[in-house]
C-alpha cells in the first residue's frame, strides 16, 4: 500500500512547503505529483495534508508517514549506496538564522568550535523581509536562534539563556537619570534600531506596546557598532542586550540603564519538532550555553 516513492514525495513536500517545490525537487510535473498524492490518500481514505494551509500543515496520518520517512529513507539510501559501491554523501551545511542581531561577536567563536568538532559547515540564512520561523517550518533553515516563542505545535524551543535588554544612550542623556523611566517618555525619543519591523523589537513589544505607546521616530543602523556610535553621538537612544554595550560603556562612550524594573528575555534554539531529539542539536545548544555563561 505504502511505497518508497510515497515517502519521498511527502518528505519533499515537507522540505519545500509547496506542491510546485516538491515537484521540482523530485523532477516531476505538478500534475503527476498531485495524482500520486491523491492516489495514496484514496488508499488511506483520508487527506495527508491541508491543501490551503500556509505554512503547509500535515494531518495526523501525514505526520505518521513523515515519521516513517525520516526513519526509513536514510537507511534505504545508505544500503543502496553500499550496494552500488558509492561513497557516503557530504554532510549538508547547517542552515542557521539568528534573530539576536548583537550575538555574533561572542557567538561566532562558539559556532566555529562546534563546527570543527561536528565536521559541519555553516550557512547563514537572511533576507530583507525574511521570516526565520516561517522558513524553519518550510524546511529552508535548520535552526533559528530567537527570543520570540510562537504558538506552533511544529516548532520545539530549547531554552538557552536569559539576558537583560537595557537602554543605551550618550552618558549625558537625561533619560538615563529619569525616575521612573516611563514608556511614554521613551516613546518621545528617536529610537535607534536594526532594520527590522518595529513590532519585532523587544522594547516595542514588551515595554512600549503594553503601555499603549509606540516610538515616534526610528533611525536604522545596520549593526550593533553603528547603533552604539549613533547613540554616543546623541542621534537617539537604543535598546540592546547587556553584553552588547559593555565594552563601550567601559570606554565612556555610552551608558546604560534598566527599562522599568528590568526587561529580561530568554534566547531559544528553535528546531522542527520531529528533529528535536537530534544529537547535533543538543551539542550545538550546549556549546551556546557554555559560551553565554562567559557574558555574565
Amino acid at each position: 500500500m505504502i511505497e518508497l516513492k510515497h515517502l519521498r514525495t511527502l518528505a519533499a513536500l515537507q522540505q519545500r512547503g509547496t506542491l510546485r517545490g516538491a515537484a521540482e525537487q523530485l523532477h516531476l510535473s505538478v500534475s503527476a505529483l498531485s495524482h500520486q498524492l491523491a492516489e495514496l490518500e484514496a488508499r488511506l481514505a483520508g487527506p495527508l495534508f491541508l491543501r490551503k494551509s500556509r505554512p503547509l500543515q500535515f494531518t495526523r496520518e501525514g505526520e505518521w508517514l513523515l515519521d516513517l520517512a525520516a526513519e526509513c529513507l536514510p537507511r534505504v539510501d545508505a544500503v543502496q549506496r553500499r550496494l552500488l559501491g558509492e561513497s557516503e554523501p557530504q554532510v549538508e551545511p547547517l542552515r542557521l538564522a539568528i534573530e539576536c542581531h548583537s550575538c555574533m561577536h561572542w557567538l561566532a567563536p562558539a559556532l566555529s568550535h562546534w563546527l570543527a568538532q561536528a565536521g559541519r559547515e555553516l550557512d547563514f540564512v537572511t533576507g530583507q523581509s525574511f521570516e526565520p520561523q516561517q522558513a524553519l517550518l518550510l524546511g529552508a533553515v535548520d535552526v533559528v536562534l530567537t527570543s520570540d516563542v510562537q504558538a506552533s505545535a511544529d516548532i520545539h524551543y530549547a531554552p538557552l539563556f536569559d539576558y537583560e535588554m537595557r537602554l543605551v544612550a550618550a552618558p549625558d542623556h537625561p533619560l538615563l537619570r529619569e525616575e521612573p523611566l516611563a514608556p511614554a517618555r521613551l516613546a518621545q525619543e528617536t529610537l535607534l534600531s536594526y532594520p527590522v519591523d518595529p513590532s519585532r523589537l523587544d522594547v516595542v513589544r514588551y515595554f512600549l506596546a503594553p503601555a499603549g505607546e509606540s516610538p515616534q521616530r526610528i533611525r536604522h543602523g545596520e549593526n550593533t557598532l553603528m547603533l552604539v556610535q549613533m547613540a554616543a553621538a546623541g542621534w537617539g537612544v537604543t535598546v540592546l542586550p547587556s553584553w552588547a554595550s559593555r565594552e563601550f560603556e567601559a570606554q565612556g562612550l555610552v551608558a546604560s540603564r534598566a527599562l522599568g524594573r528590568g526587561l529580561v528575555r530568554r534566547l531559544y534554539g528553535a528546531v522542527r519538532v520531529r528533529e528535536r531529539e537530534s544529537e547535533w542539536h543538543a551539542s550545538l545548544f550546549e556549546q551556546i550555553r557554555t559560551a553565554s555563561a562567559r557574558l555574565v
